[in-house]
């Protein structure tokens, strides 16, 4: 498991922003290379969808195993249904495209764990907070860590960490068994010091539970000094051999204003890498 990192030069005068590269999070021990689909070679169906007499749909992909680990091979399906309709479209073999957007669909209206988020939202967009609260306990029941946000936001200090994860797609192979997540964050120096950040340290969970702590220098091969009501910004990614995992972790830093200030850590609140994001696209 590793990040790769993409350094984020912000301007704060102007907005602007560019991309440059960096190094890898955890020292460059292999390079994630972008690569290209065989539509031949993928033809994926994720489920049937049959129809009862009352015209109601069942899923005999689905079933009724509500385990962890079928959701994650329901998501492994989902991704790949996902890639082979954009592969299939690119190649205009529309008529596959609409099959698959079609399977993809069902596939949403029938697998439980999508089906509970979605009957949640609507819950509580139509303020039935008990209705709300009882899809919230089943979806802790079969797969807590659906709940936890694609974002997290936490302050330590007055330094502030937001977080935001992203499933890119076109940088993902779900057939073999690669997912690629790239995440932005900003780091927020709401006291009246100076800091500079030393150190990072994650801790990365996959869907299967494996986790792994990644200890580094900086970030993105800088130490940066963050100075009183100023922000640090930086995008990096995290390939994961499941389609949905969790992050945290904390930065050392220490203040610069005094010799022989004492170093402190800062928190990076949990956050989801999911394929199924959220729904929002905000810190």
């Amino acid at each position: 498991m590793q990040s790769l990192n993409l350094r984020l030069s912000t301007d704060f005068s102007t907005g602007t922003r560019r991309f440059v590269p960096g190094r890898s999070f955890g020292e460059e021990r292999r390079q994630c290379l972008s690569f290209r689909v065989s539509y031949r070679n993928c033809r994926i169906v994720a489920c049937s969808v049959e129809r009862d007499g009352n015209g109601e749909g069942t899923s005999s992909s689905s079933g009724s195993d509500h385990s962890p680990s079928s959701f994650l091979s329901r998501s492994q399906t989902y991704a790949m249904l996902k890639q082979q309709m954009e592969v299939a479209a690119q190649s205009e073999d529309y008529e596959e495209a609409a099959r698959i957007r079609d399977s993809l669909k069902s596939f949403e209206e029938e697998e439980p764990v999508l089906r509970l988020h979605r009957l949640l939202k609507e819950a509580v967009a139509d303020e039935q907070f008990e209705d709300a609260a009882r899809y919230r306990d089943e979806l802790k029941e079969i797969v807590p860590h659906s709940l936890l946000k694609c974002s997290s936001d936490a302050t330590t200090l007055g330094i502030r960490n937001q977080v935001r994860s992203l499933y890119i797609e076109g940088r993902s192979q779900p057939s073999k068994g690669q997912y690629f997540f790239a995440y932005r964050i900003r780091i927020t120096n709401n006291s009246d010091r100076p800091v500079q950040l030393l150190r990072r340290h994650w801790i990365i969970t996959d869907a299967k539970g494996k986790t792994e702590n990644v200890w580094g220098v900086g970030v993105i091969g800088e130490q940066p000094v963050i100075l009183p009501r100023t922000a640090f910004e930086y995008s990096s990614a995290c390939p994961l051999c499941t389609p949905n995992g969790r992050m945290e972790g904390d930065f050392e830093m220490k203040h610069i204003d005094k010799a022989g200030s004492p170093a402190f850590n800062v928190a990076i609140a949990p956050f989801s890498l999911s394929i199924l994001g959220d729904g929002s696209d905000a810190f």
